[in-house]
C-alpha cells in the first residue's frame, strides 16, 4: 500500500487559507448604503483582495436606484485599485416566486443575488417561502441566495439544498447576519442545518460581508468562526479562488 493512501486527510485550517474575494456589497446606489464604488474598491484593495462584486438592491428595497442604473454598469472600469470589480444587484424573492428585476435588466448583470427581504415579502409559511425561493432560483443569472437564515420567513433546508445543488447555486454565510444575529431568528442554528446538508450533498458556499460601508468590506469574522466551529469542508468555499467563482458564475477570466 502507497504511503498516501494510509493517511487522513486533513481538511484546510481556516486560519491558514485566505479568502481573496467579496462578492455582496452595496454601493451608495442601493439608498442605504455609504460608499461609492470606487471606495468600496479602494477598501478591497486595502484587504489584498482580487475581486470585488458590487449587489445594489433591486426595486422592491425602499430607496433604492431605477432599474436604467444597471443597463449602463459597462461605464465602469473593469479593475479599480488592482481589483477586478463584477456587478451584480441583489434581489428581492417575491410572494408568488417571482424577481423583483425584470429580465432585460439581468440580462445586463454578470450575476445575480436572490434573497427574501421583509420589506416586500410577506411570510407564506416555511415550505412556500422555499418553493418561491427556488422558483427564483432556476433564472440563469441567479448564481447566490443571500442570508437563508432568518426564521421570521423560515425556509425547509432540507428542499432548499437539493435544489440548490440541481440549479448550481451557491448559498451564502451572511457575516452581517451573523453580527446581528439576536435580530435574526435562529440563524446560528439554521446555518449550521444548511451547512452540514451542504458538506453531505457537495453544495458550494459563498461567504459575504454584505457590506453596506467601506469600512466592512471583506470582513467575514463571524462567518469564519462558525465554519471553523464546525469545520466545514473549505474545499466548497468559493472566496478562495478567483477562478473557481469565475466559473461558478460562467464568467471568462
Amino acid at each position: 500500500m502507497k504511503a498516501k493512501d494510509t493517511m487522513i486527510e486533513r481538511k484546510p485550517n481556516f486560519e491558514e487559507t485566505p479568502y481573496i474575494l467579496d462578492i455582496h456589497t452595496h454601493s451608495l446606489a442601493s439608498g442605504h448604503a455609504y460608499g461609492t464604488i470606487r471606495e468600496m474598491a479602494q477598501a478591497a484593495a486595502e484587504r489584498g483582495f482580487a475581486l470585488l462584486g458590487i449587489t445594489d438592491h433591486a426595486p422592491g428595497t425602499p430607496g433604492t436606484c431605477d432599474p436604467i442604473y444597471f443597463l449602463n454598469l459597462r461605464s465602469v472600469p473593469k479593475t479599480l485599485y488592482g481589483v477586478r470589480v463584477i456587478h451584480g444587484s441583489e434581489i428581492n424573492v417575491l410572494n408568488g416566486g417571482r424577481l423583483s428585476l425584470e429580465q432585460r435588466y439581468l440580462d445586463r448583470l454578470d450575476y445575480a443575488i436572490v434573497g427574501i427581504h421583509p420589506d416586500c415579502y410577506q411570510d407564506e409559511g416555511r415550505r412556500k417561502n422555499t418553493e418561491n425561493l427556488i422558483a427564483c432560483m432556476r433564472n440563469e443569472k441567479v448564481h447566490f441566495v443571500s442570508h437563508p437564515d432568518d426564521d421570521h420567513t423560515p425556509l425547509d433546508y432540507e428542499m432548499l439544498v437539493p435544489a440548490a445543488r440541481e440549479c448550481r447555486v451557491a448559498l451564502e454565510v451572511n457575516n452581517s447576519s451573523l453580527m446581528k444575529k439576536e435580530s435574526r431568528l435562529n440563524c446560528v442554528q439554521n446555518y449550521k442545518t444548511m451547512l452540514a446538508l451542504c458538506e453531505r450533498l457537495r453544495v458550494p458556499v459563498i461567504v459575504s460581508s454584505d457590506a453596506h460601508d467601506p469600512s466592512a468590506v471583506g470582513n467575514f469574522e463571524e462567518a469564519r468562526k462558525l465554519l471553523a466551529e464546525i469545520n466545514f469542508d473549505e474545499t466548497l468555499v468559493l472566496n478562495t479562488g478567483v477562478e473557481k467563482l469565475l466559473a461558478h458564475i460562467g464568467l471568462d477570466r
